[in-house]
C-alpha cells in the first residue's frame, strides 16, 4: 500500500488495520514528505543523526543508532533515507538485515557481505552502471567465491553478460546467507581467510558509486538491533575495527542492551540513542508530561477519527503504552478488536484496560520472582543498579528508558498492578 493511500479511519475495521504494530512509516520517496501517520516527537535524537551526517567529515562516519524495540528506529531511518538534503549529499542504501540473513545466527562477515551486495543491487536497480574494470574485478572475485561452493564459471564474456551474471550472484546472496547453512559455512571459510578481499569488494563498489554519482553511498542498516546481546557483542565489540573499515558512511542499528555494558565504551563517541516518549517526571508519576501525551494521542488520531475513541480511552492508551509507539499500536489494535467483539461504536476505556491486562498477563507468565524484585527497585528509584541483570528486562520492554538530559528508567506501566500485588517488604538483592 502506498503511503498516500493511508487515511484516517472512520470505521472500526479500518482503524484496526491502521494500527499494524510493525508498520514502518516510510516517507514519500519522491518528495521526502512524511508518512500520513508520522508524528514529530519532541527533542528527537534522530535529528542529531541527520546533523552529523550533513556536516563535513575527514573520515566517513560510522554511527550506532539504538533504542528500545518499538520506539520508532525503523521509521526514523526511513525518514532519514528520504530526506532531500540527505539525498543531495549521499546515495542512500537502506535495507533491513532481517530480510537478508538469519538474525539469530548472524556474523560480522554476513553483515559486510550483505552490505556490499545491497550497494551493488540498489545502485543497479536505480539504473546505475558500474565501470567495466570493476565489473571484471567483481566477476573474478565471484568466480573464486563460487568455486568454493562448486559453482564456478570461466571464459571470456561480454559486458552485458558480466552485468547479468553479477546481478544474479548478488541477488542470490541474501537467500544463500539466510537459508543455506552449508553455503553460508563455505562463504565464512572463504572470508575468514580473506576478510581483506571482502572489504576491498565493499570499498570498490562504494568508490565506483561515488565516482559516477559524485556523492558517496550512505548505508543505513535496519534491524541489526534484533540479534541477541551475545551476537551484538561479537559483531560490534569483538570485530569493531573491521566494522569501521568500509570507506562509506554507515548507520548501524544496535541492540539497546549493548549500551548498558562495558562494550559501550568502544562505540560511545559514535552512539545515538532514541529514548521512549516521556509521560511523567522522574521520581514523580503525578507530574504528567503533556507534550508526551499529546505526541502519542496525535499518533492515535492520525490513524482513527476522534469519534471512534472516547477521550478517557485515548488517555489511558497513551499512558499504558509507556511512551513506546509499537506498544501503543498493540494496545489500540487489541482494544479495537475487543470493541468490535462487544459491538461498541467506539473504543471505550474498558476496552483499553482489557488490552493492558492482556499485556500484564504475558509478563506474569514469563517474569520470575527475582525479576519482579528488580522491577520493584527500578520503579522505586528510576535507576539501574545492575545493568547486566536487567539486559533481558530491557529486551522484553519490562524496563523502559527515558531522557531528561540524563537517562532514567521506569517499568512498563502495565506492570504496576502486578508489582503492587507482590509488595515485597525486602526486595531480594
Amino acid at each position: 500500500m502506498n503511503a498516500t493511500e493511508f487515511r484516517q479511519a472512520t470505521d472500526m475495521d479500518t482503524a484496526w488495520l491502521n494500527f499494524e504494530p510493525d508498520l514502518p512509516l516510510a516517507p514519500d520517496p519522491e518528495t521526502g514528505k512524511p508518512h500520513p501517520f508520522y508524528v514529530f516527537r519532541p527533542d528527537n535524537p534522530a535529528d542529531r543523526l541527520r546533523r552529523i551526517l550533513l556536516r563535513p567529515y575527514h573520515n566517513p562516519p560510522k554511527l550506532f543508532f539504538s533504542g528500545h524495540r518499538g520506539c520508532g528506529k525503523s521509521t526514523e531511518l526511513s525518514r532519514l533515507a528520504a530526506a532531500p538534503e540527505i539525498r543531495r549529499k549521499f546515495f542512500p542504501i537502506h535495507f533491513s538485515i532481517r530480510d537478508e540473513a538469519d538474525i539469530n545466527n548472524l556474523d560480522y562477515r554476513d553483515v559486510l557481505l550483505i552490505l556490499g551486495a545491497q550497494m551493488y543491487r540498489q545502485y543497479r536497480a536505480a539504473g546505475g552502471r558500474l565501470p567495466k574494470g570493476l565489473l571484471k574485478e567483481l566477476d573474478s572475485w565471484r568466480g573464486r567465491v563460487e568455486e568454493r561452493i562448486q559453482a564456478s564459471l570461466s571464459g571470456r564474456i561480454a559486458e552485458s553478460e558480466l552485468d547479468a551474471r553479477l546481478d544474479g550472484f548478488f541477488a542470490k546472496l541474501g537467500a544463500k546467507v539466510k537459508l543455506e547453512p552449508r553455503t553460508r559455512h563455505e562463504l565464512h571459510q572463504v572470508f575468514e581467510r580473506d576478510i581483506t578481499g571482502l572489504l576491498e569488494v565493499v570499498n570498490n563498489i562504494s568508490h565506483a558509486i561515488y565516482g559516477r554519482e559524485k556523492r558517496p553511498p550512505l548505508v543505513l542498516i535496519d534491524d541489526l538491533d534484533k540479534p541477541s546481546l551475545d551476537v551484538a557483542r561479537r559483531i560490534f565489540y569483538d570485530r569493531r575495527e573491521i566494522m569501521l573499515q568500509p570507506t562509506c558512511p554507515i548507520v548501524y542499528t544496535v541492540s539497546s542492551p549493548l549500551f548498558y555494558g562495558p562494550e559501550f565504551e568502544a562505540i560511545r563517541d559514535r552512539a545515538i540513542f532514541l529514548p521512549n516518549i516521556k509521560l511523567h517526571a522522574e521520581q514523580d508519576h503525578q507530574a504528567r508530561d503533556e507534550r508526551g501525551y499529546q505526541t502519542l494521542q496525535q499518533a492515535v488520531l492520525r490513524r482513527m477519527a476522534p469519534e471512534l475513541i472516547t477521550p478517557q480511552a485515548l488517555d489511558l492508551a497513551a499512558g499504558m503504552s509507556g511512551g513506546v509507539f509499537r506498544e501503543l499500536m498493540r494496545i489500540l489494535r487489541n482494544a479495537i478488536d475487543r470493541g468490535l467483539e462487544a459491538e461498541h461504536a467506539r473504543v471505550e476505556e474498558d476496552d483499553v484496560a482489557a488490552a493492558a491486562a492482556e499485556i500484564r498477563g504475558e509478563y506474569r507468565r514469563i517474569l520470575n520472582i527475582e525479576q519482579r524484585h528488580t522491577l520493584a527497585r527500578i520503579r522505586a528509584t528510576n535507576q539501574l543498579d545492575d545493568p547486566d541483570r536487567v539486559a533481558t528486562l530491557l529486551q522484553l520492554l519490562a524496563v523502559l528508558e527515558y531522557a531528561n538530559g540524563e537517562p532514567w528508567y521506569d517499568v512498563h506501566p502495565a506492570l504496576n498492578k502486578l508489582l503492587d500485588e507482590e509488595r515485597p517488604d525486602e526486595p531480594a538483592s
